[in-house]
């Protein structure tokens, strides 16, 4: 008897691990901006990109029951902080407002951001989304995250935690996206059924970590980038500058610092002579 209840008993538990769900936390900007369809409805217009420029940045609102543990709200602040320090050492940004996620809202898409824009007088917004997975289970092959630029596929791997967090950048009058940065992590990890709860909660807490390192790291790339392509894309973006603005961009310090050479070696050979 005592072997059939252990037999039973292993058996049940087989099961139980075998039928587990993946843990699945996430917030959307395609829900948020688009929230009846994962397409955009109208066509962007050109964005007129007024110099010095205003952003705003914040997360996408959720709710309480896709909130993620290991993204507190002072790790949410933390997090718009370091995206907010990229943008503030851009010589063309005048501001930068980091936005409560209170004043977003659910599936507000642009009239929400329209609202924004009014409030805190920004041009740009930086939209901040997550999505975690942590899976317990390799029967379960594969889930798919939802990006503004289509789909990605995650594959299911047994105590394995995926993180995406991603930053979108809109132009909030044109509805343009300007450019995005995503961050990704995939954290495996052995526990036993004891430890399990604690095992995840930590893997969880440091996938985030990465993908936060990831996406400062892309960010920058697509910061450089997305100045390139201003400059060689006029038909894509107009650029204005506001009164007062003189410019001082990556141009100005590049041809300033040829100048301050042809001077010095100028002098130098007039010395020789």
């Amino acid at each position: 008897m005592r072997n059939v209840a252990v037999a039973l008993l292993m058996s049940l538990l087989a099961a139980g691990c075998a039928t587990q769900a993946p843990k699945h936390t996430a917030t959307s900007a395609v829900e948020f901006l688009y929230p009846n369809t994962r397409e955009p409805v109208d066509q962007p217009a050109v964005p007129t990109l007024a110099l010095p420029l205003r952003v705003g940045i914040a997360f996408v609102p959720g709710t309480a029951s896709n909130a993620n543990l290991a993204l507190t709200e002072k790790r949410k602040t933390d997090v718009l902080d370091e995206v907010a320090n990229h943008f503030r050492k851009l010589p063309y940004v005048k501001s930068i407002e980091v936005i409560p996620s209170a004043y977003l809202r659910p599936k507000g898409s642009f009239a929400n951001l329209d609202q924004i824009r009014t409030m805190y007088g920004v041009d740009v917004v930086a939209l901040v989304s997550y999505d975690q997975t942590q899976f317990t289970d390799q029967g379960l092959l594969s889930l798919t995250y939802w990006t503004v630029v289509g789909a990605y596929i995650v594959r299911g791997q047994k105590n394995a935690t995926h993180t995406m967090l991603d930053t979108v950048v809109y132009d909030i009058r044109s509805r343009k996206l300007l450019f995005r940065a995503p961050g990704l992590s995939e954290i495996q990890a052995r526990s036993t059924l004891v430890n399990m709860s604690e095992q995840l909660r930590k893997n969880s807490e440091d996938s985030v970590t990465e993908a936060t390192a990831d996406m400062i790291k892309n960010l920058d790339t697509q910061l450089v980038s997305f100045q390139a392509k201003v400059k060689e894309r006029p038909e894509e973006f107009r650029v204005v500058e506001s009164s007062g603005y003189r410019g001082g961009g990556a141009i100005d310090l590049w041809l300033l610092a040829l100048l301050v050479a042809a001077a010095s070696g100028g002098l130098v050979s007039r010395r020789l002579r």
